[in-house]
């Protein structure tokens, strides 16, 4: 392509300077005679301008270029014309500086921000308003059309320079990608920028000198937490892969949108966590489960017994498996490396579902796991270690994860005999009290055993004996296993063979404190999420199910503590 000439430049200058907004006839007669040349001429340039090393080393070299392309993104005319209006952009683009070096760089930075914000702009003087006086078409549709062209061929650009070859004279196509993803920063909310922004997310880094600009990753993930932003699932991972504070807030964003109101959002819980994406991203991306996993596990460890963060874990970590699943068995990780720290004859026991063994050999498999939990050390022994406590924390959270085995346990623990009881407890007990928290385990499985034998009375009795109410009752409300207890209480009500409106009643009798009646809720609604993953929810179960919750007063406030 021949070398830009200085009377090329002053010629089209001239042109550009007598058309101004072309509103004569004159001027839209002359415009429509060299529309054709214009884009031959915006093409060389382009070129010419492809081949600087910086900014200032083009307004050096072609001193008039800022003039003359500003003066033609006011001409309705040059905007309105796809090819033409996608050119000068670029050209437009060209001149902006990822790292501005100098007062003059900084200030064409400054000019080409306002005039990205004036050719999608739909205020009176702005170039729409201007097409719909000539051409009498919505401002809206003008400014939109003109901006999809635009977002086409930038995004065109960008494909076509994954591929580029190293030895083209252009400047480093990765600087070009920066320059780029901070120049869209002011279009991240608009519908028509979504095909860049997307295809900027997911633009393979091919040197080390390339990167998306902080402020562009920030302003992407301001708009997708506040919904002003829809991209692809495959551009919302590579932004979650680009930046850990985005992937971290999209994480707390869901805890903020479960914890809030878990009353409300328990009974749909897997539709909320599939819809976030995070369990499809973590089984594509081992290093976005990790982050996740990391987040879940210290909020899990400073909130404590909260209910529903461990059913949120819970059926995440679900979800998350059955994704990993539908892939193909090559590109699959193995789960080892998904749970490096635990070991793995402890990990396959766990991660494989209920549904996955038959009921018969259901008392085995959890029999099994006990067998190889890590012991639990007492506070006041002298020889428990940090990396004896360490190893038992990790067992327990992926327990956490897996807590449709204690679940399982409780169920079980309905129809048990004395003999079978003890693995199903050791279970519950470590599930509720991993390191004992100051308790005595001895002391703790006699008040488990207590409270099991006084539930199997009450779910087999025609007439509710009152003092095994009351000893219930009080235990539920003054223990520190309050919430094994409810666990193990709402079982008996699920499952025992006892009517629904005798399990309702004791429900009523014995859940008299307003957090016992959040807890019951969000544990009734992660029987039911196991329940339906593994395929059997019937109508009886769910029928059950939904009496008892509604059986339950409504609290103001129905957070699960």
């Amino acid at each position: 392509m021949a070398a830009l000439s200085e009377p090329q430049l002053s010629f089209w200058l001239d042109k550009a300077v007598k058309w101004g907004q072309a509103t004569s006839p004159s001027a839209q007669r002359d415009m429509s005679r060299h529309l054709g040349s214009l884009r031959s001429f915006l093409q060389q340039l382009l070129h010419t301008l492809q081949l600087m090393s910086s900014t200032t080393e083009a307004i050096k070299s072609i001193p008039l270029v800022g003039q003359f392309l500003g003066r033609l993104c006011w001409n309705p005319y040059v905007t309105a014309d796809g090819e033409s209006a996608g050119l000068l952009l670029r050209c437009v683009c060209r001149l902006y500086s990822a790292a501005p070096q100098n007062a003059v760089e900084r200030r064409a930075n400054d000019w080409i921000r306002n005039l990205l914000c004036h050719l999608t702009s739909e205020e009176e003087g702005s170039t729409a308003h201007a097409l719909e006086r000539l051409a009498c078409s919505a401002p809206q549709h003008s400014s939109s059309h003109t901006l999809h062209k635009m977002v086409a061929l930038l995004t065109e650009e960008v494909t076509v320079s994954c591929s580029a070859s190293a030895e083209t004279l252009e400047r480093c196509s990765c600087d070009r990608i920066h320059a780029l993803s901070v120049a869209c920063v002011p279009l991240v909310t608009c519908p028509e920028a979504a095909p860049l922004i997307g295809v900027l997310l997911k633009h393979r880094i091919s040197c080390g000198c390339s990167h998306l600009s902080e402020e562009f990753i920030e302003a992407v993930s301001t708009a997708l937490l506040r919904k002003k932003l829809v991209l692809e699932d495959v551009a919302v991972m590579a932004l979650w892969c680009h930046n850990l504070s985005c992937l971290e807030g999209a994480v707390l964003s869901l805890l903020e949108s479960v914890l809030s109101d878990p009353g409300a959002v328990m009974w749909s819980l897997d539709e909320v966590v599939r819809d976030s994406l995070l369990p499809k991203a973590s089984a594509l991306h081992c290093p976005i489960f990790l982050v996740v996993n990391e987040v879940f596990r210290n909020v899990l460890m400073k909130m404590g017994e909260n209910v529903a963060v461990g059913v949120l874990l819970q059926v995440f970590t679900s979800c998350f498996l059955q994704t990993r699943s539908g892939q193909r068995q090559q590109e699959r990780l193995p789960l080892r490396a998904f749970f490096p720290h635990v070991p793995h004859n402890l990990l396959m026991p766990l991660l494989t579902e209920p549904s996955e063994v038959p009921r018969q050999a259901w008392q085995e498999h959890v029999t099994w796991i006990g067998r190889l939990l890590p012991s639990m050390p007492r506070d006041q022994e002298e020889g428990d270690s940090p990396r004896q406590r360490w190893a038992v924390l990790q067992a327990w959270f992926l327990l956490v994860q897996c807590g449709h085995w204690v679940d399982v346990a409780a169920e079980l623990l309905v129809s048990a005999e004395s003999k079978q009881s003890e693995p199903l407890l050791y279970l519950l007990m470590f599930y509720h009290h991993p390191t004992n928290r100051g308790h005595q385990s001895a002391r703790q499985t006699m008040m488990v055993r207590e409270v099991w034998g006084h539930m199997r009375i009450l779910f087999l009795a025609h007439t509710l004996p009152p003092e095994r109410l009351s000893a219930v009752s009080e235990l539920l409300s003054s223990t520190t296993s309050a919430h094994l207890l409810l666990h193990l209480l709402l079982s008996f009500a699920i499952f025992s063979p006892a009517p629904t409106s005798t399990a309702v009643e004791v429900l009523q009798k014995v859940l008299t404190q307003v957090e016992l009646k959040r807890k019951a809720e969000c544990l009734l609604a992660s029987v039911r999420h196991r329940l339906n993953r593994g395929g059997t929810l019937d109508n009886t179960l769910q029928d059950r199910l939904r009496t008892l919750r509604d059986s339950l007063p409504p609290v103001q406030d129905s957070r699960c503590t």
